[in-house]
């Protein structure tokens, strides 16, 4: 037993991760109505993404600015497999081609693409969800990391492959949706996902994906990668004059970070009801580092908070001051990388934890010493 806790991290680690399972499994449903409950299970989404960014950035330190197209790869696939169901020829019969999403009659594509095929099958849409992602980051990875290319060179290049992937996409208004993106979805294998009861549920369901994620994540830390990521990130010569191949383990945590943020997607897709290229280009790309950084980028645990927290702003400020929230947000990023370097998980170790050490260690050493009175009481 002790050896699967130390795999996962320790004690402390898994209580963590107990009490981050009890706000949102059980806490946060039983306190906020349906509507701030989705707006909860949009912002966790995004917390996919912040625990890839701990793994790649935070310990292996590879900054990828373009996280957001994973993201959007598994939103997309996820979509394009819900919108081909809302697609029938029962639902599309005035079409001038029944059968096909809206988007592509007012095109004038009188067929399914070969690309959309796959997407009749949600077995297969899930397998795509989890591969492409996977294989992109691995051909990326592969590009740039057996040549050495790392810092902020690979930081700009996936920020350029963000910006190329938006641009593709609204240029591909026939097949992706174009600027508007992927719209009206409404089942799910017949289930319809727009009822309260669905929108439970789908949060329930995204809650414990990414409990998985940081379970998944955490047992990396704890084992052989782990130490090498802290180890390749402090002293990456080291590690390859000591025999270890670089470049595979940062293509191998590169490629993880990615399937994770695409699992975000897919369930983004799922919660909101559409998918769009605004969640694929830079801007929410390096909106998703602030979430990292906001929570501590050294913290799974601190990413999720990190997320929710900065979403939470966000919406709050951009209902009342709708032009500054980006400025904000910039200023929000430069404080915390200049004050708080390890986040709200930093805070949490230095202040808040040593706190909670010596007032239970101030009430064991008071009971112990009011027991020791009572025993000699009794032998006199």
């Amino acid at each position: 037993m002790d050896k699967w806790i130390a795999a996962f991290g320790g004690r402390q680690r898994l209580m963590q991760l107990l009490a981050l399972a009890v706000l949102l499994l059980v806490i946060l449903p039983l306190t906020l109505d349906v509507f701030r409950l989705n707006l909860l299970g949009k912002y966790l989404t995004y917390a996919f993404v912040a625990v890839g960014l701990v793994l790649c950035w935070g310990y292996g330190g590879i900054l990828s600015l373009g996280q957001g197209v994973f993201f959007g790869m598994g939103g997309y696939c996820m979509a394009m497999f819900l919108k081909l169901e809302a697609s029938s020829p029962e639902n599309t019969a005035i079409q001038s081609t029944p059968g096909i999403p809206d988007f592509m009659d007012w095109n004038q594509v009188t067929e399914l693409p070969m690309m959309w095929v796959p997407f009749h099958s949600l077995t297969l849409t899930v397998v795509l969800i989890l591969t492409v992602p996977a294989l992109f980051a691995f051909l990326i990875g592969a590009a740039m990391f057996k040549r050495r290319v790392g810092g902020v060179y690979f930081a700009i290049i996936t920020q350029a492959i963000a910006s190329i992937a938006t641009i593709l996409i609204i240029g591909q208004q026939g097949y992706t949706g174009g600027i508007n993106g992927i719209t009206d979805l409404r089942t799910l294998l017949g289930w319809d996902i727009r009822p309260d009861s669905a929108k439970y549920l789908l949060y329930f369901l995204c809650c414990i994906l990414l409990i998985v994620c940081l379970l998944i994540g955490q047992f990396v830390l704890s084992s052989r990668y782990g130490k090498l990521l802290i180890a390749m990130r402090d002293q990456e010569d080291r590690v390859r004059f000591s025999g270890y191949d670089v470049a595979n383990i940062k293509i191998f945590v590169f490629a993880l970070a990615g399937v994770f943020s695409a699992i975000g997607g897919a369930m983004f897709a799922l919660q909101v009801g559409f998918m769009s290229p605004s969640f694929v280009g830079t801007v929410v790309s390096i909106e998703m580092v602030i979430f990292c950084a906001v929570g501590g980028r050294l913290s799974l645990i601190g990413a999720v908070y990190g997320a929710l927290l900065v979403n939470l702003a966000k919406t709050m400020l951009s209902e009342s001051f709708p032009q500054l929230w980006i400025v904000f947000m910039g200023a929000l990023f430069i404080g915390v990388v200049l004050l708080f370097p390890q986040g709200l998980a930093g805070i949490y170790e230095d202040y808040v934890r040593p706190r909670f050490a010596n007032l239970f260690a101030r009430k064991s050493v008071t009971k112990g010493s009011s027991n020791k009175s009572v025993a000699q009481e009794a032998q006199s």
